[in-house]
């Protein structure tokens, strides 16, 4: 055999190999695009983290009105029927006797058309049955670590809160479905609904349903949403649990009359 053909066969064994080696080798999970830990992983990476899901939901219409399956039934016929990601994969915890109920929904790359295209989480949906005081959600959900900082952006309606967090993530884009995402920032926010209103006055004892994790951009609100979002402080910038003390109303003196002597 000629030095030629020896080389030629040395080259494809190694690729060969290579190829083995790369077929064999375990996946590694890929970085979430926060510190919530979720946003950005794919399905089967959430998966590995938390295990199989208890149940699969889709949404029926705008509303929040579910269909919750068992896993087997979805994986079996429902996911085949449905796109999979409508799909929203369900988990279940009792924690300090406070039913927590995690929901993951996901985003799909528009230009993979393959069939088993991945799925990433773009938004963790949690509920609380019953509903909880939102100094408690940081014991509830450990994913959630609220910034003290006064000057944390903060923004309220009558019925949630949202909260930003830490700095922008430009790779969190893939997950955004806002038009014009590209020329905007978009960083880990969490915002909280309460079906009971919030109070004027907002404290941590405010009670809350169900909270959201998400990516939300801090120029679109302050730039196009300022009507619908009112600036508000950091709740979380006070102890938890406890009011901010206002100060006392200053009682305006009562005129006395003069009298001439």
């Amino acid at each position: 055999m000629s030095p030629l053909s020896i080389r030629g066969s040395a080259i494809h064994i190694l690729f060969l190999t290579v190829l083995a080696l790369s077929a064999n080798a375990s996946p590694t999970l890929a970085d979430p695009y926060f510190e919530d830990g979720f946003l950005g992983l794919s399905q089967k990476e959430l998966h590995e983290k938390l295990g199989m899901p208890q149940a699969v939901r889709d949404r029926k219409s705008a509303l929040r009105v579910f269909t919750y399956y068992p896993i087997t039934d979805w994986s079996n016929y429902f996911s085949k029927v449905v796109s999979p990601e409508n799909g929203e994969d369900v988990y279940t915890f009792t924690r300090e006797g406070i039913e927590v109920r995690y929901s993951f929904s996901y985003a799909v790359d528009p230009n993979d058309h393959n069939e088993n295209r991945p799925l990433i989480v773009r938004l963790v949906d949690i509920e609380f049955s019953p509903p909880v005081p939102l100094h408690r959600i940081p014991a509830l959900v450990p994913e959630f670590r609220p910034s003290t900082d006064p000057g944390s952006p903060a923004f309220r309606s009558n019925i949630w809160l949202l909260l930003f967090k830490g700095t922008p993530s430009p790779a969190s884009r893939f997950i955004v479905r806002e038009h014009g995402k590209d020329r905007l920032d978009w960083t880990l926010c969490f915002q909280f609904f309460s079906m009971q209103g919030l109070p004027d006055r907002l404290t941590t004892k405010a009670s809350i349903d169900r909270m959201e994790i998400s990516t939300q951009s801090l120029q679109l609100v302050t730039l196009r949403q300022r009507h619908t979002h009112e600036p508000v402080s950091n709740p979380y910038a006070h102890p938890l649990g406890l009011d901010p003390v206002l100060p006392k109303p200053v009682p305006k003196p009562i005129p006395v009359p003069q009298y001439e002597e």
